[in-house]
C-alpha cells in the first residue's frame, strides 16, 4: 500500500516486520516516482524486502515494480524490465485487498488509464515476440476490487478518450469492441474531449470487421445520421457498403499506426461528412 502516509501504516498492521515491508514498499513507491536510475531502482528491488505475502516477507516481482514504472511514467525503468524479465514482467499481481493472483491484462489498463503511450507501446511489442498478443490484449481486468475490473484494455481506451493508446492495442490485434460506447462518448463529450473521443470513434470503424447491430441508430436515426454523415450511417445500418474513404484508410492501416497519424487533417476520417 505504497499510497499511504508511514503514520497511517503504524495503524493498520501488528508485526513489526509487516510494518517494516510496508515502509520500504513506500520507500520503493517514493524511488520510483523520483525517477532514480534503474541500477538503483533494482538494486533497492532485489536487495531489500518491500512485500508482505502469506505471513512473511518477500521481495517486490517485476511485474509489481512495472506498475509503479507505468504510474510514474518511468519509462527506461519499465524498458529494463521488459527486456529482461520479457512477457512475466506483464503477469498480474496478487490483489492487496483479496489476495489472490488477478487475472487480466492489468498492466495494459493501467496503462491506458495513464495515458502511458511509450510503454504501452513497450508492452505490445513484448506480446507480438511472446506470440501470446491478441490473447492477453483481449483479456478482462479479472479482480473485483480493481478499478478497471471486467473490462478490456480497449474498452477502457474507448471510456476514456485514449485514442493513441486505442490505436496501438487495435494495431497490435485487439478486437475493436465498444462502438456503442464510442457513439455514446462522442455525444456526451465536450468540446475539449470530443475530438479525442471522435478519433476513438474513427479509428474502431477502421478495424471493424462488419457493422455490430446498434439499438441507438434504429431509436433516433435523424440524430445520427447528421453526427456520421449518410454514408457511415447507411454502412453502421446494414444498408450500404462501407465507404470508399474507409476501405482505402483500412489498407493504410495495416502498414502501422504512424501511416493513419501522419495524414493529414482533410483525409481523416472524421471529414466524411
Amino acid at each position: 500500500m505504497p499510497w499511504l502516509l508511514s503514520s497511517q501504516v503504524e495503524h493498520l498492521s501488528s508485526s513489526p516486520s509487516q510494518r517494516q515491508c510496508e515502509r520500504t514498499s513506500f520507500s520503493f513507491y517514493c524511488a520510483v516516482r523520483e525517477q532514480l536510475p534503474v541500477w538503483q531502482l533494482e538494486d533497492m528491488r532485489r536487495m531489500e524486502v518491500f512485500s508482505w505475502e502469506d505471513g512473511r516477507p518477500r521481495a517486490f516481482l517485476p511485474s509489481e515494480a512495472l506498475l509503479y514504472a507505468l504510474v510514474h511514467d518511468h519509462q527506461d525503468y519499465a524498458r529494463y524490465l521488459l527486456n529482461k524479465y520479457s512477457v512475466s514482467a506483464l503477469m498480474p499481481p496478487r490483489c492487496s485487498f483479496c489476495c489472490r493472483r488477478s487475472s487480466g491484462a492489468q498492466h495494459l489498463t493501467v496503462a491506458v488509464r495513464y495515458n502511458r503511450v511509450s510503454i504501452l507501446s513497450m508492452m505490445v511489442a513484448v506480446l507480438k515476440d511472446c506470440h501470446v498478443g491478441e490473447d492477453f490484449l483481449d483479456s478482462r481486468d479479472g479482480c473485483s476490487h480493481e478499478a478497471d475490473a471486467g473490462k478490456t484494455a480497449v474498452q477502457l481506451a474507448v471510456e476514456l478518450s485514449r485514442p493513441d493508446c486505442l490505436l496501438l492495442l487495435l494495431v497490435h490485434g485487439a478486437l475493436p469492441t465498444g462502438l456503442d460506447a464510442a457513439l455514446q462518448r462522442l455525444v456526451s463529450s465536450d468540446n475539449l474531449d470530443r475530438r479525442c473521443a471522435q478519433r476513438c470513434l474513427d479509428f474502431l470503424l477502421l478495424y471493424l470487421p462488419k457493422p455490430p447491430a446498434l439499438c441507438c441508430l434504429q431509436e433516433e436515426p435523424h440524430r445520427w445520421q447528421s453526427l456520421l454523415g449518410n454514408e457511415m450511417f447507411s454502412w453502421l445500418c446494414g444498408l450500404a457498403p462501407p465507404p470508399l474513404l474507409l476501405q482505402a484508410l483500412r489498407c493504410l492501416a495495416r502498414s502501422g499506426p504512424d501511416q493513419i497519424t501522419a495524414l493529414p487533417d482533410f483525409l481523416q476520417l472524421h471529414s466524411w461528412q
